[in-house]
C-alpha cells in the first residue's frame, strides 16, 4: 500500500511533539512554529496549530461501543500493537476504549484500542489477526 498523508489540528507543538515522538515513538519530520511533520509508522501526519479544536463526538457504534468520530490510526501488527498498548500504558495515557479483541472467532477479527491525543485528537490502533480480511466483507 501507498503510505497516506493526514494533517489535523493540535492545541501547541511542544505537546504534540511529546505525545507523538516521546510516547508514540514516531520519528520528528519537518517543522516550523506552526506546524510539524511526523513519520506515523511509514505515513505522512502533518500537526497544524489551531485554536478551533472540536471535542471528540462518540457518535459511531461498533459492536456496541462508542467510539469517537472522526478518528485516524494506523493498523500494526499484534507485535506493533502490544508495543503501542505497552508504551501508552507506560505514560499513563488514558484509554477511551481499552485494548480488547473485536469479531473474536469471525471473519475481520482484529485488536483494537482507541486514545485520544493531548489535543484530544481521537486515535484508533488496530491489529488484525489475518491481514487478507482487512477489506473482507
Amino acid at each position: 500500500m501507498n503510505p497516506f498523508h493526514y494533517a489535523f489540528k493540535v492545541k501547541d507543538i511542544e505537546s504534540t511533539r511529546q505525545f507523538y515522538v516521546d510516547i508514540l515513538g514516531c520519528k520528528e519530520g519537518r517543522s516550523t512554529e506552526r506546524w510539524i511533520d511526523f513519520d506515523f509508522f511509514g505515513h505522512q501526519l502533518s500537526a497544524h496549530v489551531s485554536a478551533n479544536i472540536p471535542e471528540p463526538d462518540y457518535c459511531g457504534q461498533v459492536a456496541g461501543i462508542s467510539v469517537p468520530v472522526p478518528h485516524f490510526g494506523c493498523l500494526l501488527s499484534y507485535e506493533q500493537f502490544d508495543q503501542v498498548r505497552e508504551r501508552l500504558e507506560k505514560n499513563k495515557i488514558a484509554f477511551v476504549v481499552e485494548p480488547y479483541t473485536r469479531y473474536e472467532g469471525q471473519v475481520g477479527e482484529q485488536r483494537t484500542m482507541f486514545i485520544l491525543d493531548h489535543s484530544k485528537n481521537p486515535l484508533e490502533f488496530k491489529a488484525f489477526k489475518n491481514q487478507d480480511e482487512v477489506f473482507a466483507s
